[in-house]
């Protein structure tokens, strides 16, 4: 690896449950653009999950197992939305490099 080299976070992880990096110089190749693609569909899924499981737990007859499988569907939901929050704030610039890039140099 350069030095220009930077580890992202998949939004997958290994059989063995390990978090998968990709060692990556820039953005744009295709195992980029399958992680961007997978985050975004990850995303959309917890919103629809959300919306279900709001509907449900609004009608205080739902039956038990419902409460209890969308229990199960929003904590995987929300564990995929943790790991989309934490591999894109990896990618953020540090705020060191902000500064620097907003300072003006002496002229």
């Amino acid at each position: 690896m350069g030095p220009r080299t930077k580890l992202r976070l998949l939004p997958w992880s290994s059989p063995e449950g390990k978090p998968c990096f990709l060692a990556t110089a820039g953005e744009g190749g295709y195992l980029s653009r399958l992680a961007d693609e997978t985050e975004d569909l990850q995303l959309s899924e917890g919103l629809e999950v959300l919306v279900a499981a709001r509907e449900l737990l609004g009608d205080p007859l739902s039956p038990n197992v419902e409460v209890r499988y969308a229990a199960i569907r929003l904590s995987e939901c929300l564990a995929d939305a943790l790991r989309v929050a934490e591999s894109r704030g990896r990618r953020l610039p540090a705020a060191d490099d902000v500064g620097a890039e907003e300072t003006p140099g002496p002229q």
